[in-house]
């Protein structure tokens, strides 16, 4: 059945479609058995990703293999989450740096409030950033 033109009357692009007939029928099957919660939370990780169930399990098993996705702890996405601030911290703290060059290579001047204000930032954001390489590195230590 062929798509309804779109709206400017121009056809519009078919939908892509993974070929699994090029990489092989899938014929290998297996059980996966989960308790009532853990099928509560596998159905509601599939439904938000909109696909069946034993589809979003098997890519998601298969992402995870590849290492096209590695699992992480509740605790290390508490670091990562971190990480991302850090990053954003040092980016403003950049910007400030820029902003006094501009300032001295106009000959203007730079109080030493400012500056100090900036040095504390930087040293802020590095000393968040240690941390949470830190901790990013006794997580890693866990892992089997």
């Amino acid at each position: 059945m062929a798509e309804p033109p779109a709206a400017d009357g121009r056809r519009r692009a078919p939908k892509r479609r993974r070929n699994r007939e090029a990489e092989g029928p899938r014929t290998n099957r297996f059980l996966v058995s989960y308790n009532d919660t853990e099928l509560a939370i596998v159905n509601e990780a599939a439904a938000r990703d909109n696909q069946a169930l034993a589809s979003w399990i098997a890519s998601s098993a298969l992402a995870v293999a590849e290492e096209k996705v590695v699992p992480v702890s509740n605790d290390m996405k508490d670091v990562l989450a971190d990480l991302v601030k850090a990053r954003t911290h040092v980016s403003r703290v950049g910007n400030n740096v820029n902003q006094i060059a501009r300032v001295l290579n106009a000959d203007g001047e730079v109080t030493d409030p400012q500056l100090a204000a900036v040095l504390g930032a930087v040293q802020q954001a590095m000393q968040r950033i240690d941390e949470a390489t830190l901790q990013l590195m006794r997580e890693r230590r866990r892992r089997p």
